[in-house]
């Protein structure tokens, strides 16, 4: 695997956000160096998501660091590693997703629950990102990833992929009973996937009739335009309502409509992300506990769900459809994912 890598450069190129809401700047940085436990990744590719443009916008409230490089959908080649690290080589193959690092000792890593441990690191908001040629990872908290994948079309799996996967674990739902996934969007068509293939039936719901149709060629069995229809009085005439219901949209009103769209007993999770300044919602309280409503919040994945859901790609399960750019067209991306422009993913490489 060697053979596959270039010499180690100490200069490369990567997009940069130097001010809150500006166009990220193409700049030459240093190569970073791995500390120990650490591995240095030279990118082949990086997918980009919604959550990077809400970073660079500022639109959480936390900001990120900065200077940032942003991107956690990070498929590449470990290319050196730091003292400590004995269980890779140099030029396997690995991805880096969001989750970056979790301490393992608090209360919440102990319980499997590592993606809310209050000391987290995150890729490309606390910690640079994939948005370069080379970036730097825990060894611990890399995905290893088999020879026959494709590394670009695994890209989005690292973060769409795991993070649909965590959210549809944490509906509850058994193979056969009814799912609603508002937005078709980069984690959306994946979440159709998944929960095609964890034996749910799927209704999907999005404004975009393109999107729609990508929803049924990739198995939901219904779709319904929300800008054209009531969703949620449409979904409860077809099916009585769903058993549960997955957003991945950042429109504050999908939320609103995954708890009306349920049956009683039913589970909402919430997975997409509005801008701080759109953060409420508002719903009946009595549904809620007349009709013991459950609703949850999914964070990312653990490392145990994101090798699970590089398991499903792996064996063809699971794929996303992917446009490919070069860094040098991300801020083009951003424009389009600013207008809701994307149909599927887009994945940059570095050159």
């Amino acid at each position: 695997m060697t053979d596959q890598l270039r010499p180690i450069p100490t200069i490369m190129r990567a997009a940069v956000a130097r001010t809150l809401g500006q166009p990220l700047v193409i700049e030459d940085v240093p190569v970073p160096t791995p500390g120990p436990g650490e591995i240095l990744i030279e990118v082949i590719a990086c997918g980009i998501c919604h959550s990077d443009l809400h970073a660079v916008d500022g639109d959480w409230g936390t900001p990120p660091m900065m200077p940032l490089i942003p991107g956690h959908e990070v498929a590449g080649r470990v290319a050196a590693m730091g003292d400590g690290v004995t269980d890779l080589q140099p030029g396997q193959l690995v991805g880096v997703p969001w989750m970056f690092w979790s301490c393992g000792t608090c209360e919440w890593c102990l319980a499997g629950m590592e993606t809310i441990c209050p000391s987290t690191e995150s890729t490309g908001f606390s910690k640079a990102g994939g948005y370069a040629e080379y970036l730097v990872a825990p060894a611990a908290f890399v995905a290893t990833l088999p020879e026959s994948v494709d590394p670009i079309a695994i890209a989005p799996v690292l973060c769409a992929g795991v993070t649909t996967y965590r959210g549809l674990k944490r509906t509850g739902l058994r193979p056969g009973q009814w799912l609603a996934v508002l937005g078709v969007g980069g984690l959306g068509h994946i979440a159709v996937q998944y929960a095609t293939a964890m034996g749910l039936r799927v209704v999907a719901l999005d404004v975009d009739d393109e999107k729609l149709a990508l929803a049924t060629s990739l198995g939901a069995e219904r779709v319904v335009n929300s800008r054209a229809a009531d969703p949620v009085a449409a979904v409860r005439d077809q099916l009585g309502g769903t058993h549960g219901s997955l957003v991945t949209a950042a429109a504050p009103i999908a939320f609103e409509q995954a708890v009306g769209l349920l049956r009683p007993g039913g589970t909402a999770v919430y997975i997409g992300l509005p801008g701080h300044a759109r953060d409420t919602i508002n719903t009946s309280i009595s549904r809620l506990v007349e009709s013991e409503i459950t609703v949850r919040g999914s964070n990312v994945g653990t490392r145990l769900d994101l090798q699970e859901a590089v398991d499903f790609a792996v064996r063809g399960r699971v794929a996303a459809t992917v446009r490919q750019v070069t860094l040098d067209d991300v801020n083009d991306v951003f424009a389009d994912m600013r207008s809701g422009r994307i149909v599927g993913r887009v994945v940059l490489t570095p050159r």
